[in-house]
């Protein structure tokens, strides 16, 4: 059995985008967070868009991007999963729907 582990940490509101002058978080001074990518394996992931269940180009949220990583999967938002289900042809197979 292996004793490795991993840490996830979570900053609301801290996004990685493009360097620009206009970018707060691209360029304050982050040592800590800094040097934990410095020396730690790491991932980033998308939080925005159908990655967390919502439609294409619509940022995400707190309460999205928690939902999404606590389930481990895709939670489709009401509007997403009913767009999802009537381009499929499932939505008008509800049942309460037909009567």
């Amino acid at each position: 059995m292996s004793n490795a582990r991993a840490l996830l940490i979570v900053l609301d509101g801290f996004g990685i985008g493009k360097d620009s002058p206009f970018n707060a978080i691209a360029n304050a001074r982050k040592p800590f967070i800094k040097g934990l990518l410095e020396k730690y394996p790491h991932s980033q992931l998308l939080t925005h868009g159908e990655a967390v269940g919502l439609p294409p180009g619509v940022m995400g949220n707190s309460e999205v991007g928690h939902m999404t990583m606590g389930a481990g999967r895709v939670i489709y938002q009401d509007l997403t999963r009913i767009s999802k289900e009537i381009r499929e042809g499932e939505f008008f197979k509800i049942p309460l729907l037909r009567s």
